[in-house]
């Protein structure tokens, strides 16, 4: 039986709380027994903001232990995993020190603050020999996979162009303040970065246009091109300043050489060259559940992540800092570094 602690128990705290309490009622080998936050007695009677609905508003946290400090968790309890789900600038401090002491981690996107830190968490993976896998959870949401397992299989021939894009209202707290989030860019535009990353490796170049408009933060509105050596015709557009009850929304239009594939409202529709377009069936559920799920399965049976290496995880942030760069030359193209090569 994994026994497992969540260090950080915000938004996707209790997100990833709430997948662990599904995946315990469904028989997994995992038990939850701890709890650490440093405002964890404020927290645990409070609700919590995110832009997609947790399964409860305020948690009874009463069957678990409760720390305040992370050196008092592992002084008391002895778990196999730790779920890191801390602002982004802890991630890497949090990561090594937890793999040093003979922990697994699971740790929430995006992988950590700069590309320095997330390769020192690969090598620290490395050498500790304890899985580490990053919540890059669109690898497995169930549109997000479909569209991987067209171009993989080529059912439909080669992608041509694509656009992909997510915004919502601006967050609050820590994640608008640019030094600890990496604003928009890094926060939120990581996931669409990440999606093109694995459906199609690492561009040559990067060309962004992007915009600070709420004090503190760096980017919240970013759109990028990516250049690759075929041509494929690539924008990924991210905000996080619409207004009102817009809401949060997620999506993708991509053009492959006999089918157009449109992610939007939740639903995926193909639209075959040759055939009459239809809704695919998906899995209903999340990414979050789904990756968690893989992630205790792998470590149960000491297999190796393959879906979301640590490695692949940092190479999607080179991307970002390329994309940085050139917004920052007022999109002047933005090379990437070859040096690592990922899976």
């Amino acid at each position: 039986m994994l026994r497992v602690g969540i260090l950080g128990f915000g938004f996707m705290g209790r997100m990833h709380f709430d997948n662990y309490v599904r995946l315990i009622e469904e028989g997994a080998e995992v038990e939850l027994v701890a709890i650490c936050d440093l405002r964890i007695e404020e927290l645990k009677n409070s609700t919590a903001n995110g832009n997609m609905a947790t399964e409860r508003d305020v948690y009874d946290l009463t069957p678990y232990r409760l720390y305040d400090h992370v050196d008092e968790m592992l002084k008391q309890e002895e778990l196999d995993i730790v779920d890191v789900c801390l602002p982004t600038y802890l991630h890497a401090d949090m990561t090594c020190m937890l793999l040093e002491q003979g922990i697994h981690v699971m740790c929430e996107k995006p992988m950590a603050g700069s590309t320095k830190e997330a390769w020192r968490m690969v090598e620290a993976a490395e050498r500790t020999g304890k899985t580490l896998m990053i919540g890059q959870c669109l690898r497995f949401w169930p549109a997000y996979e479909y569209l991987k397992a067209c171009v993989e299989d080529g059912r439909y021939g080669s992608v041509v162009a694509g656009e992909f894009y997510r915004g919502s209202e601006p967050p609050k707290g820590w994640f608008l303040e640019g030094e600890k989030s990496g604003g928009c860019i890094t926060d939120m535009h990581v996931h669409d970065v990440d999606m093109i990353h694995w459906l199609m490796g690492k561009p040559q170049q990067v060309s962004t246009f992007a915009k600070t408009v709420i004090e503190c933060s760096s980017y919240d509105v970013v759109s990028t091109h990516y250049r690759y050596e075929d041509g494929n015709v690539i924008n990924a557009h991210a905000d996080w300043t619409l207004h009102g009850e817009h809401g949060f929304y997620m999506g993708y239009r991509v053009n492959l050489e006999q089918a157009t594939l449109v992610f939007e409202n939740n639903e995926l529709k193909v639209y075959p060259e040759d055939a009459a377009g239809f809704t695919a069936a998906l899995s209903e559920d999340s990414g979050y559940y789904r990756e968690l799920k893989y992630f205790i399965e792998s470590v149960a049976q000491g297999t190796p992540v393959t879906v979301c290496t640590p490695a692949s995880a940092a190479a999607s942030l080179e991307i970002i800092e390329a994309e940085i760069r050139s917004a920052n030359a007022n999109g002047a193209l933005e090379t990437l570094p070859t040096k690592q090569e990922v899976s």
